[in-house]
């Protein structure tokens, strides 16, 4: 087996399928690093538990979610708020053709680059502006406020990998996550520069990671309340939620999570203002 081949692991009921990222030795045996296609995961195996399977394979996890996701899009177009209303006032009578509107710009900043690659097509598909960066999650910090600025983003994602030790007891201690620290400090930072929840809208997190000191730190939206695996496309049901809801309503929690992948176990927030402005009339000399 070679860096780059596509795998499922047979102890696991060949659920989830993986690519190949690295392979490490010892004296005995071989250990394969293992990223998950559409699930934000980090594992090893051994040679002996791996089995090879084409690129179109799916595992029965991988179908579950997949199926999940398609339906999240529909239901997300079918049921998408006619933005086309403004107030009626005595002088002025509007028409739905002549009205506009903005979603919310996002920034999303991802430590994987087929993960960020596949949440940009989602956002393409949502009608979603979003610019995407890939930087490891332990430099994040260091460049977020510089790409805010340039950006000029209504909401920032922060992701990547993470993960807990083994046989983790203490859910709180960062020192048994992988990422967790390095998602906070990008938080922190980010929260220095913009304290208002309301103005800077943040997600963070990725698989398993430490929920509560995230939220601590000022995100919006954080990842993982059961510290269970999120997939790739769960930031981007956040921010379509939040970044297509009229800036004078405050965005339910419940209906945020609702058009998640991995719901209430992957993922948690705050109520969080909508980021969408509407505008009239709209120029004749734009499509």
């Amino acid at each position: 087996m070679q860096i780059g081949d596509i795998v499922v692991r047979k102890s696991y009921g060949k659920d989830i399928t993986f690519k190949i990222i690295d392979i490490k030795e010892d004296d005995t045996e071989k250990i394969y690093i293992l990223k998950g296609i559409n699930i934000r995961i980090i594992a090893d195996s051994k040679e002996v538990d791996l089995e090879t399977v084409s690129k179109e394979y799916s595992g029965e996890t991988d179908r579950i979610f997949n199926s999940r996701v398609n339906d999240v899009i529909k239901k997300v177009m079918a049921g998408r708020v006619d933005l086309k209303r403004v107030q009626k006032s005595p002088k002025i009578v509007p028409t739905k053709e002549l009205v506009f509107g903005r979603p919310g710009k996002i920034l999303h900043i991802d430590g994987d680059q087929n993960y960020l690659e596949a949440c940009l097509k989602a956002y393409k598909q949502l009608s979603l502006d979003a610019t995407g960066y890939v930087i490891a999650e332990k430099d994040q910090s260091s460049k977020v406020i510089d790409l805010v600025k340039i950006v000029k983003p209504d909401i920032v994602v922060l992701t990547g990998h993470d993960g807990m030790i083994r046989d983790t007891k203490d859910f709180l201690d960062l020192n048994n996550y992988r990422n967790s620290k390095h998602f906070i400090e990008a938080v922190s930072a980010l929260r220095n520069y913009n304290s208002s929840y309301d103005e800077l809208v943040i997600f963070a997190g990725a698989c398993q990671s430490c929920y509560e000191r995230i939220l601590d730190a000022g995100a919006n939206f954080a990842s993982s309340p059961n510290r269970v695996l999120i997939h790739c496309l769960d930031p981007v049901f956040v921010c379509e939620k939040v970044a297509y809801t009229n800036i004078d309503k405050i965005v339910p929690i419940t209906d945020v999570l609702e058009n998640t992948i991995t719901g209430t176990k992957g993922i948690g927030g705050l109520e969080t203002r909508g980021k969408y402005r509407q505008g009239y009339p709209k120029s004749p000399y734009v499509n």
